[in-house]
Order: C-alpha cells, then structure tokens, then sequence
C-alpha cells in the first residue's frame, strides 16, 4: 500500500463519536484492531466494520439500561478491542467514560467510582469483581457490572452479568445510529502521587483537536501499524494510540503484557509504538546487561558503534559536519543496530515517549542505533500532548515544540504555562483545584520547571519536588534518581533529603545482577548480606560514579538496600509505575530514621 495520508479532522467531528463512523464510512474493510486469544495464541484481525456491528450491540444494552446523557460509565480493562468498543457506543449515547487502571488498587478504584457516581462497570472476569468485593458494597450508584468473560455461580451480587448475557442477540443488532454529542467525553484521574486523585475533565473537543495536532507533526499513514501496551486509561496511550491512529486509518495490535512484549514485537512488527520512559530503562538495562558481559573488545566497539550513529544524527539533523569517522557507520550498524532494531520488530520508523523524563544518555544510546525515538510532553490536563520533537529537528534533552494551536510561556518560578484548545474543563467536582491550576486568561500551570530555547522545551525539574537541606542547598531528586538507574543493579531508588544535612538514598537492587554483584565483592548473595558495611561502601562507590557530574555538594551519605521490589499493589507505585515519594517514606520511616541517626 503506498504511503497516502487518509486524516479525518478534528473540525469535521462534532464529538469522538463522529470520527469513529466516518473512519468506519471511509475505511470498512480496513483492519482496525489486532489482538491475540490467549487460549489459543492465535492472532485475529478486526475490520472497521466489524468493530461498528460490535459498537451497535453494545449501544443497544445500555440503552436498555435507561442511562441518560452526561450519566458516567467506567472501564476497568486491559488494552483489546472491547475497551474501544465499549467506550464507543458510551460516547454515541452522551455518556461520559471513566477510565480506570486494571491493576490499581481496589480502595482506588471504589473512589473514582464513588466520586463519579459510575452507573456502568466493565471488567475482565469474577475475580476481579471478587477482589473488590469489600468495597462494592458502598457503591449504591452502580447499578450493573458487566465481565467479559463467562462465569456460571450462584448467589452473586444481582447487579453482576456477563457481556454474552448482556448483549442482544445478534438477529437484533442495528447497523446505522447518529451519535449524541456531550461536551465532557471523559474524566481521567490523575495518579494521585501526592493525595487522592483528581478528575480531569476532557471534553471532545479538547481530545480531537489534541490527536489532530498530533498528526501535524508526525506522518500517519493506513499501512502502519501501532502496538498498544501502555494501559489506555492512560492519556498518552489513548489520544495518540487509539483516537490519533483512528484519525489515520492505521491499525492497532494490543500486546498481551509487558512480559510478553519482546515476543508481540516479533509477531506484530510494528511501524509505530507509545511508551513511556520506563520500558526504554529496562531495554537498555537489558542490553548493557548482555554487553558488559561480553569480552572488553566487543563491549568497545558496541560504545563506538553508539558514539558514531549519534554524530550520524547530529549531521543527518544539520548539527554537525560530516567527518571521515561516519564512514564506519555502516558497518558498525550492520554489527549492533540491526540487530537491535531486529529484536524490536524491525520495522519501527516512529517511537513516541513521554509521561516522564527520559535520561538524555538513554535516549542518546537508542538514537545512536537508528532508533527512530521522540520524546514529547504533555499532562492529562492537557488531553495529553503539549509538545514533541519533529523528524527534522529533534533533539532528545528536551521535549520538542508546541502542538500547532498550543501557547507556552514561562512564569513565575520558571513554571511551564500551556494555553491552548487541549487545556481541560476543569477538574470533577474540584472548583478550588481547578481555580489553582487554570487562571482567568486561560494559561494552565503545569507545576514544572522548564527553558524555552530556540522554540524548543526543556524540562528541568517539579516545582515541588525540590529537596532543601538543612544548609539550604536544593537538590532536584528525579535527576539525581535518573543517573543512579543508568546502572542496571539499581530498579528503583528514591532519594531523600529535606531538612536534612545530607542526601541518603532508598534502594531496591535487581535480584539477578545482585547476585553477580555479591559474588564480584567477595560476600553471600543472601538478602542478610545488604546490610553489612562492605556492601554498603561498594554501593555507594558506584553511586558516587554515577552521580559525579553533578555539583560537590550533591552526595549519597547513606543507602538503605532492598530486594523486595514497590509495587502499584502495596501502593508505593501509580498505575503508571511513578514513584509515590510521601507512601515509600511512609512505608520506609524506620529506615530512614537509621540513615540519619547511625
């Protein structure tokens, strides 16, 4: 198929509704979706039209349902076609969609569905429905919970029915409706890494200008296709891998997990991927892990082979001249790149990250092996995107530019302001929240700090997660938590510090390369091991190599190590695997309290 732009604009939709049956009308016979049935390992294609005949069964349940417009709906799903499917036929009725996170903490979710009186709940199976059972009974407003897949028990909640039970017979399936237009399409919770989650509401404006913008900067084409990983409640993931992809034409292919995905990038091969910074730590880890384990004259050419395809870019981006040395590029790629690029479907020409910073040496590794890597910005206030880097000027220490159609500015504290048709309604119920974060002329206050140079945005750091000393030095944590990972023995670290005299550090080690790591130093790879002070010394050491661009007075006195890794289910991580600083502090006060009195 040759490479023809098919975009379907945001100015002719009146709601998401609308883009989903022009893009049905335009493209029927399309592959829209791809997903595997995990008891088979099968991989199965769905065309638009085929997804409309599922939309339309579905709009006739909740029809049945007597929900009226601007009535809310929640989602509580992986990545698969049924979560679009469902969230479709919700829009074509008025109704706003909540997305919640499958692998978010019970408590979590009977509050967003509390705070939003959710009338309808999707989820996987029983034992979801079972393993929040504590907290359902509080719901008075949800009046019907619906599994996709079967189950057969007696005595369950009246409210509880499976999607085959539910939906209409097929005889009776409508093939035409004209979706109503709501101005709110949905309230996306925040992650809540300091407090209780808040509700952003997005309308359909906000979310079909934002995906629009989007294909301004990036060409989309029918022949590509996207593989869906990141969860689609999150916002990244659903404007620029559902709504923005839809606007194209392209496909997507939903992977089976996380553990699984080197294995879907193989099957899918795909053209185009979202992720946040975190998968490209573990690729990376990964792979420095296998090349510092190879002989020193291999570990020498792979360092070289990423030092040329990097001065490669800067020429091939018009930031450099050309030099003799590029004539090696070739080969050294034929040795490394390829290979990489291989293992990662082979035939990725777009990869988006965003939702967190990205170390500038990962992406710099990445960007030297000819991987095609942008990184961008955004918020889920924002629908999400503010920014991204461009093919023809992208320069991966920062963020890109604006979207077509977004202002920024730099204000007071050097806080980045966004102003713009992506800035949401507000936040649910929150009008004091709202009032903090939009002011009367409209500009949001994204609460982080950042440069503006030459049109292009550079994060710097949170406005408030700045630790101060005791001596009033103040240090910004995530970049110094950034470098300590670079090292692969490192999978989480927090750094702690305020008011104190001096920086210590929390750590969780990878089990695996601990064990290598013990061995090196001559001590037992067993966890009662951690704690002895040889191990302490050779710790700190290699943070001290790591962290030794930056200022004198920015040290580790102390670290507290660990191998039992924070998760979302103890609640120190958000669904999108952040930090949750105050809840490890909490979780780890008595060990904080022995860095600073030992």
């Amino acid at each position: 198929m040759k490479n023809i732009k098919n975009y379907i604009s945001a100015d002719s939709c009146d709601s998401l509704a609308t883009l989903f049956l022009l893009r049905v009308k335009q493209s029927p016979n399309n592959i829209a979706y791809r997903y595997c049935d995990k008891s088979t390992g099968t991989w199965h294609d769905l065309t638009w039209q085929e997804m409309a005949q599922t939309v339309c069964r579905l709009r006739s349940s909740m029809e049945h349902e007597a929900l009226q417009p601007g009535d809310r709906v929640a989602l509580l799903l992986n990545n698969c076609p049924e979560w679009i499917a469902f969230e479709q036929a919700a829009l074509s009725l008025g109704l706003i969609v909540v997305p919640l996170y499958a692998n978010d903490r019970p408590e979590n979710i009977a509050y967003i569905l509390e705070h939003t009186e959710s009338k309808l709940l999707l989820c996987p199976g029983i034992t979801y429905w079972h393993s929040m059972s504590a907290v359902m009974g509080q719901l008075n407003g949800l009046q019907r919970s619906i599994t996709v897949n079967p189950w057969q028990s007696e005595n369950e909640d009246p409210r509880l029915t499976s999607l085959t039970d539910w939906l209409p017979a097929k005889g009776k399936t409508k093939t035409e409706y004209s979706p109503t237009t709501h101005e709110i399409a949905s309230i996306v919770y925040t992650s809540g890494t300091t407090g209780p989650p808040k509700g952003v509401m997005l309308s359909h404006k906000n979310i079909l200008e934002n995906a629009y913008a989007g294909l301004q900067c990036m060409d989309i084409f029918p022949s590509d296709s996207f593989l869906s990983f990141l969860p689609l409640s999150h916002m990244l993931e659903r404007t620029a891998g559902y709504y923005l992809p839809m606007m194209a034409g392209a496909t997507v292919a939903y992977a089976r997990s996380i553990p699984e995905l080197a294995e879907d990038l193989l099957n899918v091969q795909p053209t185009i991927m979202v992720a946040v910074p975190r998968i490209f730590e573990r690729i990376y880890n990964g792979l420095m892990t296998k090349i510092n384990a190879k002989p020193k004259l291999i570990g020498n050419l792979f360092h070289k082979a990423v030092e040329i395809g990097w001065q490669g870019f800067l020429h091939d981006q018009g930031r450099s001249p050309w030099t003799a040395a590029l004539l090696t590029r070739p080969l050294l790629d034929s040795l490394f790149g390829r290979k990489v690029r291989q293992k990662l479907g082979g035939k990725l020409r777009i990869i988006i990250t965003g939702g967190a910073p990205l170390s500038a040496d990962i992406a710099r590794l990445f960007i030297g092996l000819k991987l095609p890597l942008y990184q961008g910005y955004g918020l889920t206030e924002t629908s999400p995107i503010i920014s991204v880097n461009r093919h023809d000027d992208n320069r991966p220490d920062g963020v890109g530019t604006p979207l077509p159609g977004t202002e920024v500015t730099i204000g007071e504290h050097d806080e980045l302001l966004v102003r713009g048709s992506c800035v949401m309604q507000g936040y649910w119920k929150n009008e004091k929240a709202t009032a903090e974060t939009i002011d009367s002329n409209g500009w949001l206050y994204t609460g982080d700090r950042a440069v503006i140079e030459d049109g292009h945005i550079r994060i710097t750091g949170r406005l408030k997660e700045i630790v101060v000393l005791s001596n009033g030095e103040k240090v910004a944590p995530a970049d110094l938590e950034m470098a300590i990972a670079m090292d692969p023995l490192f999978e989480h670290n927090l750094i702690i510090g305020e008011g104190k005299p001096y920086l210590t550090l929390l750590t969780v080690l990878n089990a695996g390369l601990w064990q290598e790591f013990a061995t090196e130093i001559g001590v037992s790879p067993e966890a009662e091991s951690l704690g002895l002070q040889q191990v302490q010394d050779a710790v700190l050491g290699k943070i001290e190599k790591l962290l030794a661009h930056f200022p004198g007075f920015v040290f580790v006195k102390h670290v507290t190590l660990s191998l039992t890794p924070w998760t979302v289910e103890d609640g120190l991580l958000t669904p999108t695997l952040k930090l949750k600083r105050a809840a490890i502090g909490r979780h780890m006060e008595k060990e904080i309290e022995h860095m600073y009195t030992n």
